[in-house]
């Protein structure tokens, strides 16, 4: 039986305990014991379908023809660096399945090869279906900026993008792939990162070059000091409470990022 429908059988039958129109024996104890297992159950199959959902993120074959279409636009770019403009758009997808709300695209040249899938509807649509369950919009790539409600899409794609990667995403030792590949392509209309400025304070003043570390909010987000980079406690909701969440400022300080 597939996991899908048997979840739909699950959550029927849980229905019909409480509303009594399956009496179980015993009175509301058993039911209980019903409800207890089968939320136990659904957990099982909803971490099956997250972990096949993985599976085909990271393994499902691209329509070729994308990477020609990147190659248009950065014609630098051989198969190689292809290949990680591929791994970067893979890390992306597996954020947005992790994240509880939207995520923001912080590459261009991942956006690029994004751009060009969307294109490709059939197979987009197929890929979206089997990764996420449901339509993946496109939304242009972006930056760190003064309006706080804005940067929480990215504070969550800088969260699950570190935690993939096993970087402490307040305090970060190296930057992940998708806030790396921008420079180190050098991409000519590409986004600039720094891990850590407070460690390199020369970069914080530099066009173009923002700061990891005001993702958490080490440093604000705005090249003159008076931005603020977003919930600074909680990575746009991702990771426990926060101070301000998608609606409001948060809490900025410094002055390493830029805009």
């Amino acid at each position: 039986m597939p996991l899908r429908l048997l979840k739909a059988l699950l959550l029927l039958l849980l229905a019909a305990v409480w509303w009594r129109q399956w009496p179980v024996p015993g009175g509301v104890g058993p039911a209980i014991g019903w409800t207890v297992a089968t939320v136990i159950l659904l957990a099982w199959i909803a971490g099956r379908e997250k972990r096949a959902r993985e599976r085909h993120i990271d393994h499902a074959r691209l329509p070729p023809h994308l990477r020609g279409e990147v190659r248009q636009r950065y014609p630098s770019l051989g198969d190689a660096q292809l290949d990680d403009v591929e791994r970067g758009l893979r890390q992306f997808f597996r954020c947005h399945l992790h994240a509880r709300r939207f995520v923001s695209m912080p590459s261009q040249a991942v956006d690029a090869l994004w751009h060009a899938f969307i294109l490709d509807t059939r197979a987009y649509q197929r890929f979206c279906r089997d990764a996420f369950g449901r339509f993946l919009h496109h939304s242009p790539a972006q930056t760190l900026g003064r309006d706080a409600r804005r940067n929480d899409g990215l504070r969550r794609t800088w969260f699950h993008a570190c935690r993939q990667e096993g970087i402490d995403p307040r305090v970060p030792a190296a930057l992940p792939l998708l806030f790396a590949l921008d420079a180190a392509l050098a991409i000519p209309d590409g986004f600039r990162y720094e891990a850590d400025c407070r460690r390199h304070p020369g970069e914080a003043g530099q066009p173009y070059v923002h700061c990891g570390s005001s993702f958490g909010g080490g440093c604000g987000g705005g090249s003159s000091g008076d931005g603020h980079p977003g919930d600074a406690a909680g990575f746009g909701g991702e990771a426990g409470g926060s101070s301000g969440g998608s609606d409001s400022g948060g809490d900025g300080g410094g002055g390493c990022g830029g805009d």
